[in-house]
């Protein structure tokens, strides 16, 4: 906890210099792979399983790390998204509002980290059955992200697309593809836990994840964001 919430205090004193909040998001997909890490070093499970499943969690977080730093970096100094309306809201106050907020990441980082600390102290030498199934469903879900948040960037890449809607590849399928492989992707981390002894309490990983992208930030901020920005052509998409 003491590191990721020291993490999420840089970033927050970082993002009250240049006043954009959107660096939480990076700095909230960083600290998974540190956890994954310290693990490694800490933890007591069986060597192949530890190195395993940490790896999966460091080349996960790298990649949205990397991707989110790419998109965020290319409006560093304007802010954009939920951000702006958080930032809103919260005056006059927001910069403290805003340490909150970062910490409240940092929270969420252990809580959904929790599928992780299971796996990594499971002692046992025989990788099992929901390990493999895990595994599986762990490569395509870091495909189908990979993939979507590709031709989402392709897509308004290319300025002849501006203030269009994205309906390409898998985006043509669904408003939200990269929300709906990230959420595969933590179902993959809580059957992966299903093997180890107390597995069942890694079912509050996903959870977590379902609850909050349609009920607090992520899909809710994101509709808003595209009805404001695109209008009718949004809203047709929708039909």
């Amino acid at each position: 906890m003491i590191t990721c919430s020291g993490l999420m205090i840089l970033a927050w004193i970082w993002a009250v210099k240049i006043k954009n909040g959107g660096v939480a998001d990076i700095f909230w997909s960083v600290n998974f792979p540190v956890i994954a890490i310290i693990l490694l070093v800490l933890a007591e499970g069986f060597p192949a399983r530890l190195f395993l499943i940490c790896g999966m969690v460091v080349l996960w977080g790298a990649r949205l790390g990397i991707h989110l730093s790419d998109k965020i970096f290319s409006y560093v100094h304007e802010e954009k998204g939920h951000h702006v309306d958080l930032r809103k809201d919260w005056a006059p106050d927001q910069h403290w509002k805003f340490f909150w907020y970062f910490q409240a990441k940092a929270i969420s980082n252990l809580l959904l980290a929790i599928p992780l600390f299971i796996i990594s102290n499971n002692s046992d030498p025989n990788l099992n059955y929901f390990e493999y199934v895990g595994l599986a469903l762990w490569v395509i879900s870091l495909a189908g992200e990979t993939i979507a948040d590709f031709q989402l960037d392709q897509f308004t890449n290319d300025p002849a697309n501006n203030g269009l809607v994205c309906n390409k590849g898998l985006w043509h399928y669904s408003h939200h593809p990269n929300y709906f492989f990230e959420r595969m992707m933590w179902g993959s981390y809580f059957i992966f836990a299903s093997g180890s002894p107390y597995g069942y309490l890694g079912i509050l990983s996903p959870a977590i994840l379902l609850y909050l992208p349609f009920n607090v930030l992520g899909i809710p901020a994101k509709e808003k964001q595209s009805i404001r920005s695109k209008g009718d052509a949004y809203e047709n998409t929708r039909q």
